[in-house]
This record gives C-alpha cells, sequence and structure tokens, in this order.
C-alpha cells in the first residue's frame, strides 16, 4: 500500500461509534433473562462478533434455536440496543472531521460491517453521514462473517479498488484477522480491546483511542 491509501474502510460498531458495550448488555439481558443463562459480562463480550444467529448459535448450541427463534431474538436484541444507545449515539471524536477531509479529497469509503442494515441505518440516518460513503456491506450481504475476508473484500470491490490499496480501521481481533486475510493492512480503535490482543496479527500499522490521534492528520495528506 502507497503511503496514503487509496480507499478506507470502515468496520462499525466500535470503530466509528463507541458502543460495543451497549450490544454487550442487550445480549446479556437476553442471554441472563430470556434464555435462562448465568452469564458474565466478560464471557458476553468474548462473543461480540459475527451474525447475530452465529453469536447465538456459538453461545447456547446449533439446536437451541429454530429460525424464527432467532430472527425475533435478534430483532428483540436490536430494539434494545438502540433504545439504550440513541441518547448517547455520537461518532468517535475526530471521526466527523476525519470523513470529512477524506470525502474533500475524493477518496472513496466504504462501511464493511457484521451489522444487520437495521442496525446501519440507524447510524448512518440519526447521524445523517450517508453521503461519505459509496459502498455499504452489512450481514445481509456475505455468507461468511469475519474473520473471513469476504465483507472486506466485498466493500473493495464496490468500491473498485485493488485489496492491498485499502485500509481498514477496526476495534475487534476478529475484523483485523479479516482485513489481514483481505491482503489490506489496519487501524484499530482501542474502544473495545487493547493492543496486546491483537499480537498475533502483523497487519496492524496503528493503535489510537479516537480519531483525534495525530496519526490520522499525517495519514491523508492535504
Amino acid at each position: 500500500m502507497t503511503t496514503q491509501p487509496q480507499a478506507l474502510i470502515f468496520d462499525l460498531n466500535g470503530t466509528m461509534i463507541n458502543d460495543m458495550d451497549y450490544h454487550t448488555q442487550a445480549w446479556q439481558q437476553i442471554f441472563n433473562e430470556n434464555l435462562g443463562g448465568n452469564f458474565t459480562w466478560n464471557e458476553v463480550k468474548a462473543q461480540m462478533y459475527g451474525k447475530n444467529s452465529e453469536v447465538l448459535v456459538r453461545v447456547f448450541g446449533a439446536q437451541r434455536f429454530t429460525e424464527q427463534e432467532i430472527q425475533d431474538l435478534s430483532v428483540e436484541k436490536e430494539r434494545r440496543y438502540q433504545k439504550a444507545f440513541l441518547p448517547k449515539l455520537a461518532l468517535l471524536p475526530g471521526l466527523p472531521e476525519f470523513l470529512e477531509k477524506a470525502y474533500r479529497q475524493s477518496i472513496p469509503m466504504a462501511i464493511a460491517s457484521a451489522a444487520i442494515m437495521f442496525n446501519i441505518d440507524f447510524v448512518l440516518d440519526n447521524l445523517d453521514i450517508r453521503h461519505y460513503f459509496k459502498a455499504i456491506v452489512s450481514a445481509d450481504d456475505v455468507t461468511f462473517s469475519k474473520p473471513h475476508p469476504e465483507t472486506f473484500l466485498s466493500a473493495a470491490q464496490l468500491l473498485q479498488q485493488d485489496p492491498t490499496d485499502c485500509l481498514v480501521f477496526e476495534d475487534v481481533p476478529k475484523g483485523a484477522e479479516a482485513a489481514l486475510n483481505a491482503g489490506m493492512k489496519a487501524v484499530i480503535l482501542t474502544t473495545t480491546h487493547q493492543p496486546e490482543e491483537f499480537n498475533h496479527l502483523d497487519n496492524i500499522l496503528h493503535f489510537a483511542p479516537d480519531f483525534t490521534d495525530e496519526y490520522f492528520e499525517k495519514l491523508i495528506a492535504g
């Protein structure tokens, strides 16, 4: 990849917005109150990747639910998440300016997330940022979730960019691993995980708590 990336691909939850605790909270309530579990916060947090259906199967097994039950539980989880998070909904510090700078320089950008479109629309429309993104890849658009590279490769294809020219922004190890599998470098926002949790990956360029870090000033020239 050249010094300045040719395209920017953003994960959403925990990367653009600091909402992962609200997802964890919603799942913990459903696991324990609705499904009779006794899961700690950290046990639930460890499962916070992939599609909702995959989360439920990982935690409770493939035989526990019907397809309809999975769909109903997924909708209920997102309803709880959105209700709790809406008053706090905001981009990470520095990200509005970073998006605007990239947009003005005509750097193509995409969202590539394991979230369903219901949640992506929730963020884009409430924050009025849809115009920044030339492509959106959601859980509904892929067969294989991260760490499989399909999500990021689909975004690169929609942007008409070579994967190696794309820079990914992520917050979880499975997402950074998906970027690696796609042949992409990654920048990690440390909203959810600590740098040492990414030690097994060699495609990480930088760690930052938000987008006010001077690294982002230098990443895009001008």
